[in-house]
């Protein structure tokens, strides 16, 4: 009797052992599979982000693009107040200078006479009528957007430079010919308007263009991925029926030899 109730107290320890690893099994699986589920969707979105399109080969925001702070607000719209009042004073410039005619020299004198004649007039009036001048007050130009534009600028210059350095030394013949290009068709544009009216629209498309890019980015870069996959195929064969049949100059050979 003894040894029978030590063989069924074993069979039960058995039995359990196995339903407890049974549990475990399909615990470590469902874990697996949850955890492979998991790896799924967060791997396919970094996969998804790093073959989209973005134009001109863009990693950065838009912001960050036009060098972030202030500039960037106001071609951006960030501060629609400023942004229009920017805009609405080139409109007024180009309007005085371009459309009326307007000298610069005339404008800027006939201002500061009417400012000049109509603080003296105040002042010298006050005295009469005992009560005291009005106080001026000080007008002093903050230092930190002129600095922001300044070194905005002066990236783009630079990086401008050494594109064109790049395209003089004859390393790319596809950037040569699109600067090319560029400049034919701004020459042909110039012919049309001033420089002062071509400066005011290129000053505009810089606040609309944009904050519109940004607005439809997606739409725009996939666009734009179209539209390069069929100017680079019809590079191809440009290269391959033009370029190609070009007869080279022995400069090569001879700075081989």
């Amino acid at each position: 009797m003894a040894e029978h109730k030590e063989s069924s107290d074993s069979m039960a320890e058995s039995l359990v052992e196995k339903i407890t690893e049974k549990l475990h099994g399909d615990d470590s699986s469902s874990c697996s599979s949850d955890s492979d589920s998991d790896k799924k969707p967060n791997s396919s979105p970094s996969s998804v982000k790093a073959k989209t399109y973005r134009l001109f080969g863009r990693e950065k925001p838009i912001h960050k693009v036009f060098g972030g702070g202030k500039p960037a607000d106001i071609f951006l719209w960030r501060n629609k107040k400023i942004s229009a009042g920017v805009l609405g004073s080139a409109t007024a410039i180009w309007i005085l200078f371009d459309l009326l005619e307007y000298h610069l020299l005339s404008l800027v004198c006939h201002i500061l006479i009417l400012l000049l004649a109509i603080f003296f007039l105040w002042s010298n009036a006050a005295t009469f009528i005992n009560k005291s001048p009005p106080r001026i007050p000080e007008v002093q130009l903050p230092e930190e957007p002129f600095l922001e534009v300044a070194s905005v600028l002066m990236t783009e210059t630079n990086r401008a430079l050494a594109v064109l350095r790049e395209i003089v030394s004859g390393g790319d013949l596809k950037k040569f010919l699109g600067v090319i290009g560029g400049l034919w068709v701004l020459s042909i544009v110039g012919t049309w308007c001033s420089f002062l009216t071509l400066f005011y629209i290129c000053f505009v498309m810089v606040h609309t263009v944009p904050v519109l890019y940004e607005k439809y980015e997606d739409r725009v870069d996939k666009l734009a991925e179209r539209a390069m996959i069929e100017i680079k195929k019809q590079y191809a064969v440009f290269d391959a029926k033009v370029l190609s049949k070009i007869p080279k100059g022995p400069l090569k050979d001879k700075k081989r030899a």
